[in-house]
Order: C-alpha cells, then sequence, then structure tokens
C-alpha cells in the first residue's frame, strides 16, 4: 500500500505530494491538467523504465519518493526514492541505502498494479490466463501445479539421462579404446581422494627430516643441556629467594622467573617428543616421492588437478560399462523414463482436473461483474485444451484462454482478438474484483478504466470500484463524477503558470465545498446552482 507519494519536477508537476486513502481514492480535472504526470511518476515508484524526457523542462532531475507498506505483515513501512537526472542518470534508494532498478521493482512493483488503457497486455496475454485461473482456485490449484511442476521436472531429467546413456553406448571404437586405456591408467595409479594434500604435507617433514631432527635436537640441547638456559634459571630463581628475606621486590621477580622457567620445560619437553617423532627412513622416503610423481604424471595428463583426474576416471567408467552392459543399463534409464512420464500423466490430468472444475464459475463470478458493469449479454468463459505432450511446459499440460462472448448466441473468441479496449477494460476490472486478494497485489491503479462510459454504467463501475477497494488500495484517475463522489479522498489535479511563468501542475486534496463544486463541474461543466445541488446530492448518496 502507498502510504505517501512525493513527486519533484516529473512532466508539469514541479512540487506535489498526495497520501491515498487505504481504499478508494480518486483523481479529478480538466483534460490536459496533468494527470498523466502523475502516473508516470507512479511508474518510476514501482520500477519501470526510466525516460529523461519526463524531466521538467529548465529542471536539472525528477524525484519520486513513496513510503509504501508491503503486505498486512509489514508495520514500519519502507520508504523509496527515484531520482532521475535530465542527462539521463538514475539513481534508486530504499530505506536510505543505494539499490537497483531491478530491486525496486521486485519490491514495491510486486504489489501495485498498474492498470491503465496501455497496461491491458498482461489480461490479452494467454501466458496470465493460466495464472490467473489458478490464483482464484486457491489452494488446490497451487497444490496441483507443485505437483505437476516437480513431476514435468523428473521427466525432463529422465529423458535427458536416457539421451546421455544413448550418447554413451553410440560411442565409436576409437573412443572407447581411449576411455579404455585412460581408465586403465589411473586404475593402475589408484589415487584417492585426499591423498595428494596429505602427501604435500608429509613430504617436505620426510625430505628433511636431518634437518628437522638435528634443529630440534640442538634447540633442547641449549634449554636443556647440562648448564643451558633451565639451569640458569634455576640458579637465578634460587639466588632470588634467598635474598627475598631483605626485600620483597626480589620475591615477585623470582615468580616471574620460576613461571618462565616452567614454560621453558614445556617447550623442552615439547622439543624431545618431536625429536623422537622424525624418522630418518629413506624407504619410506623414496616411496612417497615414486608416489607424488605418480599423482603429478596423472595431473599432468589428465589434469590440471586431481578433481579433473577422478572425474575424467569417471566419465572413462561409465563410457566402458555402458559399452560393456549390453544394453541393460539403457533399459534401465528407458524404465525409469516411462515411470516418470506416467507420473507426469497422472499429474497433469490431476491440474486439469482442478483447473476443468474452477473455470467454469470463474467465469461465472466474472460474467456477473461484467453484467454489474453494464456490458449487456457479453459473457466470459475459459476454454482448457490439452496440447500435444511435446508442447508442454511449466505452466501445466492444458492452454488456458480466456474467451469473450459479446451476447448470446453469438460465439466465444479469444478475449485478445475481439474486446474492445473499453471492455478490456471493464472485463480486467470485473476479473481484480473476483480475483480480490488472491491476485497478490494491495494497490490498484486505474486510468480511463471509465473510457466511453456514461449513465447508468457509471453508477455500476462506481460500485464495482468500492467493492474493489474493499479488498485493495484503489487509486482512480477519473472524468466520472459517480466514481468521484466514491472516493474515501478526492484529489484535485489542476495546471497553472508558476512564479517563473511555467505552467505547474498540483494536487489539492479537497473537501467540502471545494469538493462540491468539483463534483458539479465534472456532472456539467458549471458551478451553477442546478449544478452544486445535484453535486450535493450525489455526494450525500454516497
Amino acid at each position: 500500500m502507498i502510504d505517501e507519494l512525493h513527486v519533484a519536477g516529473v512532466a508539469l508537476i514541479r512540487d506535489a505530494t498526495i497520501n491515498p486513502a487505504p481504499g478508494l481514492t480518486v483523481l479529478t480535472g480538466e483534460t490536459g491538467a496533468g494527470k498523466t504526470a502523475l502516473l508516470s511518476a507512479l511508474k518510476l515508484l514501482v520500477g519501470e523504465r526510466a525516460d529523461a524526457s519526463s524531466v521538467r523542462e529548465g529542471d536539472g532531475h525528477l524525484l519520486v519518493e513513496g513510503r509504501v507498506f508491503l503486505g498486512a505483515d509489514d508495520v514500519d513501512g519502507h520508504v523509496v526514492q527515484r531520482r532521475v537526472e535530465a542527462a539521463g542518470r538514475g539513481r534508486v534508494r530504499i530505506d536510505g541505502r543505494m539499490a537497483s532498478v531491478a530491486e525496486l521493482s521486485r519490491l514495491v512493483g510486486a504489489t501495485v498494479d498498474l492498470c491503465g488503457q496501455h497496461e491491458h497486455q498482461r489480461l490479452l496475454s494467454t501466458a496470465t490466463h493460466a495464472e490467473m485461473l489458478d490464483a482464484w482456485a486457491g489452494a488446490d490449484a497451487t497444490r496441483a501445479l507443485d505437483a505437476y511442476r516437480e513431476a514435468f521436472q523428473a521427466a525432463d531429467d529422465a529423458k535427458a539421462e536416457l539421451e546421455r546413456v544413448r550418447e554413451l553406448a553410440r560411442a565409436g571404437d576409437e573412443r572407447l579404446e581411449q576411455a579404455s586405456f585412460e581408465l586403465r591408467r589411473i586404475e593402475e595409479v589408484n589415487p584417492q581422494p585426499g591423498e595428494l594434500e596429505q602427501l604435500e604435507e608429509d613430504l617436505p617433514r620426510a625430505e628433511h627430516a636431518e634437518t628437522l631432527l638435528r634443529a630440534a635436537e640442538a634447540a633442547r640441547e641449549a634449554v636443556a643441556g647440562d648448564g643451558a638456559a633451565m639451569d640458569a634459571l634455576s640458579g637465578a630463581v634460587a639466588e632470588l629467594r634467598a635474598a627475598a628475606r631483605y626485600d620483597d621486590a626480589l620475591s615477585q621477580l623470582a615468580d616471574s622467573l620460576e613461571s618462565a622457567l616452567i614454560n621453558v620445560e614445556d617447550c623442552a619437553g615439547q622439543l624431545r617428543s618431536y625429536r623422537d617423532s622424525v624418522e630418518l627412513d629413506p624407504e619410506e622416503l623414496e616411496q612417497m616421492q615414486a608416489r607424488m610423481a605418480s599423482l603429478q604424471g596423472l595431473m599432468r595428463t589428465f589434469g590440471p588437478g586431481m578433481a579433473d583426474v577422478f572425474a575424467r576416471r569417471d566419465r572413462a567408467r561409465e563410457l566402458v560399462e555402458a559399452a560393456s552392459d549390453s544394453g541393460a543399463r539403457e533399459r534401465a534409464v528407458e524404465k525409469a523414463l516411462r515411470a516418470a512420464e506416467a507420473a507426469l500423466a497422472s499429474a497433469a490430468d490431476a491440474l486439469d482436473s482442478v483447473r476443468s472444475t474452477a473455470a467454469p464459475r470463474f467465469a461465472a463470478e466474472v460474467t456477473a461483474q461484467m453484467a454489474r458493469l453494464e456490458m449487456g449479454g457479453a459473457e466470459l468463459t475459459v476454454a482448457l485444451e490439452r496440447m500435444p505432450r511435446e508442447q508442454w511446459g511449466k505452466l501445466g499440460p492444458s492452454h488456458v484462454e480466456l474467451m469473450y462472448r459479446p451476447g448470446a448466441g453469438l460465439t466465444a473468441r479469444p478475449l485478445r482478438r475481439i474486446a474492445s479496449g473499453g471492455e478490456v477494460s471493464r472485463v480486467m476490472l470485473a476479473c481484480k474484483v473476483v480475483l480480490g486478494q488472491a491476485d497478490g497485489v494491495d494497490t490498484l491503479v486505474f486510468d480511463e478504466v471509465d473510457a466511453g462510459v456514461g449513465g447508468s454504467t457509471a453508477r455500476s463501475l462506481a460500485a464495482v470500484l468500492v467493492d474493489l477497494a474493499k479488498t485493495h488500495q484503489v487509486i482512480v484517475v477519473t472524468h466520472l463524477a459517480q466514481v468521484a463522489v466514491m472516493g474515501q479522498c478526492h484529489y484535485l489535479v489542476s495546471k497553472a503558470a508558476g512564479a517563473d511563468g511555467r505552467p505547474e501542475t498540483s494536487l489539492t486534496l479537497i473537501e467540502g465545498e471545494d469538493r462540491v463544486a468539483e463534483i458539479a463541474r465534472m456532472l456539467s461543466g458549471d458551478t451553477s446552482k442546478i449544478s452544486l445541488e445535484h453535486a450535493r446530492e450525489l455526494l450525500a448518496q454516497a
């Protein structure tokens, strides 16, 4: 939900702020007043592509800021900012930190649906019709679609495995001979995981054992030999203890030296243990060096690393086994593929069953809303057609499409081919009402949803928008007084010359007599006494 929107430097808007209501917000004004500029700002807020031509003439940049709440659990909200320079560069900030346009689109764009005359492509795209039906069907469709997609992936994996096994089986004699040679060469050495790393640690010690032994013994002798450091420290401690009866300060120094003596004794013990652990074994050293040479030889041939050697061995073994198992492996994989396809067919039937059950009920509810919008005898139906197996995809095994019947006795045809712009606008509105909260968005913005609408249809349209505002935040740009009077809040969009002489669009929250006057203008184009009385009557009824 959009809690607050601040716009600066967008088209004719110098600086404007609106606070949409949680339910229905209406924006009205004369044609050309600048309502389109506000819609452009909303598009920037939800992460659509920026256009430097939207920057107000004479300004260096535009700025769109919004405080949004993303879902019912978002109690603190988020502050998002979009800045576009006149030179074309743009910046995005979310809660004060730098962000990308893609992140803005994922965060805010997913919760706001712009439903203008030029945003009907989603409804006209058949790819979204299955998603719409599944959203309305709810948990049953979600479970069935998840099971289908899991089975679809398993069948794809099984098919890929069969192709791989068959490719191995088709390997020519030369390739098989090469694989056999590689396998024999590697298995002769029989490298083990972790062996190289252990040798790299142990071999330097074995090669330099004499140096290590000599260093350890020399160090031990220096600290623990006759007359060495330990004897000197012991003598010093004894001297200090004897003299300490005359000065306590020497007692403390004696303690310090005694602590150092203990550490030296520990070090001498460790040196002794290290010396005893070093082995001078020329035969073992020779074996280790030979083993390292063998492993390095494998890496030079099949590397560069041991991981590559192991991978080469596995591929060679697989090829040799595939050529020698007389088709047994291929038959096993074929059996697994048949089982995966059977599971997929079952999941596809279950998904189609859920959709087939939901489709007529969904279509009936949308048609009922269309009737409220006084679309005559127009009817929406949902066509489901099972596709050949090779055309199945992640959306399901059947083609799902919304069909439009303009009147009784007429043939239902694809919505994308027959409905006019105004009809599509009202069908979209009917679908939104039926979907309710299942469509996954919080805010709906309608532009020109009332195109070509008047009379009793206008009242019906207003009633449908009010119903929709019970489950969504709805922002409507309208020319219909019947719609405008239903708004929880009403903003007037007007244009006038600014202080610098340039035209400037302003957005003003209107209430009381100001709102009455605007409704009167929308009704008759003037604010005569009769128009004002009519406006007050409409507002009172609302």
